[in-house]
């Protein structure tokens, strides 16, 4: 094998995935409008099968600026769903531990030393 013929399996091979990648979200964006009909859907997907390259580029001129809102919704949802779950995992906030360890504190559960050591835990 010639260095050339390297060069354009590499060449060739780099085109392939850069569209496989094109391809991927293109559907991904297909099934996530909610707008469309499904048997335009299913249109888009069958040129994408037997007219690939072509309707990939027609898809992307066409329909470019209703992807990138999409794919900013879906980010942002993703963003918001990941700060409720951290929120939600992290527990109480340092105030609150303080209350708690109060609340114990009056109730008789724990002493005074406990107390300000759980404080002291706390705030540090």
């Amino acid at each position: 094998m010639t260095f050339w013929e390297t060069l354009g399996w590499m060449l060739s091979a780099t085109v392939f995935i850069g569209y496989l990648f094109a391809l991927f979200a293109i559907i991904t964006d297909l099934f996530r409008d909610h707008k469309l009909n499904g048997w335009l859907k299913a249109i888009w997907v069958f040129f994408l099968l037997f007219l690939p390259i072509v309707t990939a580029l027609v898809y992307l001129v066409a329909r470019a600026e209703g992807m990138t809102e999409r794919s900013r919704k879906a980010a942002r949802e993703a963003e918001s769903a990941a700060e409720s779950y951290i929120r939600e995992v992290a527990g109480k906030g340092p105030s609150e531990e303080i209350a708690t360890a109060a609340a114990l504190l009056d109730a008789g559960a724990i002493t005074a030393d406990e107390y300000a050591a759980l404080k002291l835990k706390v705030l540090s």
